[in-house]
């Protein structure tokens, strides 16, 4: 493995994949997976499904969950991310890892008893049928769990507004849908799911510090918006080192949603 894939113009190459894993090891994303995790409700001998498994974290904590017979079963789209995944100290023997993307997986019908996946569907050509993928490899009555970003959510600080708002619209460009959460509810329930709960995941970084979610981001928003929305690759630069400086006086925020909905 170690190959890289594009989203949308984001290259989940090995550099990529690696910021990602440093920002998913924050106080910030491991909050968020307890929070996931308590939505999951997983109980010993479970069959889960991790769409999009990333770096293997939210997988490595769900094995110890579901115990030696349970099943965790994860596919990524980025050899790269299923590499980092795969070679985890942490990562334990129950964690199956496949390359597969959510328009197409490879498991037989009802196969497992809860799908999970975070950040993944906002990057989905067809969710739709994405969805009706998840709900062919559920059994009656399983669970789904999804976790997406609004990013009409941000509340980000700078010293040049004018600026800010054109990197943060460059940025959404390496999304299918960069605000999936207003119409994911209506989307499971046409595609045959029942929501049982809807609830907002805040981000919040007040004052700069390397080891948060959004001190992170900046290396890949910069990274991925010059030759987008007209920003050039020094005004990308001035952004960063901008928001770097601040300080004490920096400020992020941002929400992402979880939704829970059982397979009718």
């Amino acid at each position: 493995m170690g190959g890289e894939v594009e989203v949308d113009g984001l290259r989940f190459d090995p550099e990529v994949s690696r910021q990602i894993e440093l920002v998913y090891t924050t106080p910030d994303v491991i909050e968020q997976r307890r929070v996931v995790r308590t939505a999951l409700a997983l109980r010993a001998g479970d069959r889960v499904l991790d769409v999009g498994v990333g770096p293997g974290l939210l997988a490595a904590e769900m094995a110890e969950e579901v115990g030696p017979s349970g099943r965790i079963c994860g596919i990524d789209i980025s050899e790269s991310m299923l590499a980092i995944a795969g070679t985890r100290a942490d990562a334990g023997p129950g964690v199956e890892l496949e390359l597969a993307s959510a328009a197409w997986i490879p498991h037989p019908a009802e196969s497992f008893d809860v799908v999970v996946s975070t950040q993944v569907f906002e990057y989905v050509d067809d969710v739709a049928g994405a969805l009706d993928e998840v709900r062919r490899v559920l059994r009656p009555a399983g669970r789904v769990v999804l976790l997406d970003t609004d990013w009409g959510s941000v509340v980000w600080r700078s010293s040049d507004d004018e600026r800010m708002g054109r990197v943060l619209t460059a940025f959404e460009d390496h999304l299918v849908d960069p605000h999936l959460p207003r119409t994911l509810a209506d989307v499971l329930v046409k595609s045959g799911f029942t929501v049982t709960h809807q609830s907002v995941v805040p981000i919040l970084n007040a004052g700069y510090d390397d080891h948060t979610y959004s001190a992170g981001l900046i290396d890949i928003v910069s990274a991925f918006v010059p030759g987008h929305a007209g920003v050039a690759e020094h005004e990308a630069r001035a952004w960063a080192d901008d928001l770097r400086g601040l300080g004490d006086s920096y400020f992020f925020s941002l929400n992402r949603y979880l939704f829970v909905a059982s397979a009718l």
